[in-house]
């Protein structure tokens, strides 16, 4: 018998043998060949879903891992919504707009009210957007002066693997600034050493990836407003604020970084991260309808009404992007910015303890970037563990703190970092802190085996994220 809409999870398994059957079946890569009863599928894929452990113990993720129950029951309400169905979901889509349009208020467009815009899946989907129509604004440029456009470059800092997925699926190449030494952001000197005519932007990052600091938005800028005086070479700027773009504003509303700088032509976001949305949104904005080349909008009248169209998906959920509006209404400024301070007054707080702990040094304390800290060990070379031991045996006692090694020039250097989002409170940052005292005592007394030091049987993969 088919199942309907209207059927209910009430039942209960018939026998034994069918729980066990289901439970034999689940282990398989077949797709099977009988029904079966809703309340027996739903209890075992609920009981594997258990073994995923606790997402507030976390720290190595930059998503929303604590929701409020009418979230919830938004996301259940908006389980049949087509976010790309604009004709038959207008309200859906007047609210997509609406989002639009506060973030641009938000990030200081000249024209917030008319600029244009668009939800994404993720920020790195609205990366990927930002870059194609840097590219495409950069050619137009070069047609107009008889220049050649077959050789496009986009300069970096330490990135996100999404845009070097960007450069390599849209043929471009990224001059991506190595960290050195000390310095582990992009600076203003780095730019200029590697711009020239086919720069077709520079992307800064609100909030490193690797050590959670705010490359310097405004210094960047200023060091290109003097390259196009001195060589007329006219650079832009987009703004990576994959966690930033939600922080800055709350936390540092007088720090340039937006689109009150005029060379920032357009700013990605994650509505799923410190937005503070169920995973699944991002945004892409620009600062000026014309920074958006036309080229790139495509009209589709084949689901109902004729309709604009710039993405790199189609069919998509419409839940997140009302989630989101509905923090915009329920918080408000007042309110993001009271949760991104608790956090990252936490951040500050866990920093200043661990670098009590001893063997650990400091990198990122929590001031002035994405809240959370980051370190390193003092001594690596005379340590009885590394790191990468630390972050096994936290994840032993279900605190999943990443390590990790940073990218080309200082993959000598490795490092660990914590996340704060929204939901960890201190009586939790006080638990973890105690585990991690607890943890620290027993590799100094029982250090790992020469074999495990060498990388044998220890978990040395990147939990960098993002």
């Amino acid at each position: 018998m088919a199942l309907h809409a209207t059927d209910t999870l009430t039942a209960a398994p018939t026998s034994e043998v069918e729980a066990i059957s289901l439970s034999a079946s689940a282990e398989t890569f077949e797709f099977p060949e009988a029904e079966q009863d809703p309340q027996t599928v739903y209890r075992a894929i609920h009981d594997q879903l258990i073994l995923d452990g606790n997402s507030q113990q976390n720290l190595a993720t930059f998503c929303t891992t604590w929701i409020e129950p009418e979230i919830e029951r938004l996301m259940i309400e908006s389980a049949d919504k087509n976010m790309i169905d604009k004709d038959e979901y207008p309200q859906t889509a007047a609210i997509e707009e609406r989002c639009v349009h506060m973030l641009a208020d938000l990030w200081n467009s000249p024209e917030a009210a008319t600029t244009i815009g668009c939800s994404t899946t993720g920020s790195s989907e609205a990366a990927m957007l930002g870059g194609l129509a840097l590219k495409w604004n950069w050619r137009k440029r070069q047609h107009s002066r008889g220049k050649s456009t077959t050789s496009p470059n986009l300069i970096t800092g330490p990135v996100q693997v999404c845009w070097h997925k960007f450069c390599r699926y849209f043929d471009v190449e990224i001059r991506e600034v190595p960290m050195e030494g000390d310095r582990l952001l992009l600076t203003p000197e780095e730019v200029l050493k590697r711009c020239d005519e086919n720069t077709i932007g520079v992307v800064v990052t609100l909030g490193v990836t690797f050590t959670l600091e705010f490359e310097p938005v405004h210094e960047i800028s200023l060091a290109l407003d003097r390259l196009a005086v001195e060589t007329g070479l006219y650079i832009p700027i987009h703004v990576d604020g994959a966690s930033g773009a939600f922080l800055a504003p709350f936390l540092q509303p007088d720090l340039l970084w937006d689109f009150r700088l005029p060379r920032v032509k357009s700013i990605n976001a994650s509505g799923h991260k410190f937005g503070l949305a169920p995973l699944g949104v991002g945004w892409a904005l620009w600062r000026e309808k014309h920074d958006l080349p036309e080229e790139l909008i495509f009209d589709v009248n084949y689901l109902g009404g004729n309709m604009p169209t710039f993405a790199l998906n189609f069919s998509r959920p419409g839940g997140e992007i009302i989630c989101q509006y509905y923090n915009f209404l329920r918080l408000g400024k007042e309110g993001y910015r009271e949760i991104q301070t608790e956090c990252a007054a936490l951040g500050k707080y866990l920093a200043g303890e661990i670098a009590q702990f001893g063997p650990f040094r400091i990198i990122y304390d929590g001031d002035g970037g994405i809240p959370g800290l980051c370190w390193e060990l003092k001594d690596p070379a005379d340590s009885p563990f590394t790191l990468y031991d630390y972050a096994d045996r936290l994840r032993e006692r279900g605190w999943l703190v990443p390590a990790y090694s940073m990218p080309a020039a200082r993959e000598d250097l490795v490092i660990q970092r914590i996340l704060i989002r929204h939901g960890f409170s201190r009586e939790m940052a006080d638990t973890l802190l105690a585990e991690m005292k607890s943890v620290l005592a027993d590799l100094t007394q029982n250090p790992p085996s020469p074999l495990e030091l060498a990388g044998v049987g220890t978990s040395q993969h990147d939990h960098s994220g993002r």
